[in-house]
């Protein structure tokens, strides 16, 4: 399958069934990790490969929206970065995320973005300081995002090409539209 084909197949994927993930897999899932890009080649990000089933529980309520999926996934990627070493951390973690996840939909798995920088755990904390307390996680070490993966229970069809917003992309100008 081409990253094209690839590209268009992967959907944000929630439910995932009991099947835990092989350790052939998530070496795989590591691998692709460890190899991705990063400004000046600093390799800031670090992660926390999590399978703890209690743990994932517990991680699933980082905030009030959009992460109690988490603990029915058989696999959670904290994708942090040791803030010191680059100012640009958020772009390498963004790019190590979607690199794993396309993996991820490449070995037949479900992937789902988690985002916990910037979000709120509840009215006093913040989702990442939340995450930071649970995993152990010095200050310095910010958390991005939590990419949960699994076997998807749940099939979504690809977007279709006219559901694209090609008024988003402009040619040479913004206000000449992309045709």
């Amino acid at each position: 399958m081409t990253m094209l084909e690839l590209i268009r197949k992967r959907r944000s994927i929630r439910t995932y069934t009991d099947e835990s993930i092989d350790r052939q897999t998530l070496e795989l899932l590591v691998e692709t990790l460890l190899r991705a890009p990063s400004s000046r080649n600093n390799r800031p990000w670090e992660f926390i490969v999590v399978d703890d089933r209690d743990l994932l529980q517990k991680l699933s309520l980082s905030k009030a929206h959009g992460s109690t999926f988490l603990k029915g996934s058989p696999l959670g990627i904290v994708v942090c970065a040791d803030s010191t070493k680059s100012d640009v951390w958020v772009e390498d973690c963004s790019i190590a995320a979607i690199l794993v996840q396309m993996t991820a939909e490449s070995l037949g798995l479900g992937s789902c973005w988690i985002q916990i920088r910037q979000r709120p755990h509840d009215a006093d904390s913040s989702a990442e300081a939340y995450v930071q307390q649970l995993l152990g996680l010095p200050e310095h070490v910010r958390v991005e995002s939590i990419i949960s993966i699994g076997h998807p229970q749940e099939r979504r069809p690809p977007l279709r090409a006219d559901e694209l917003q090609y008024d988003k992309v402009k040619h040479n100008r913004y206000d000449e539209p992309f045709s």
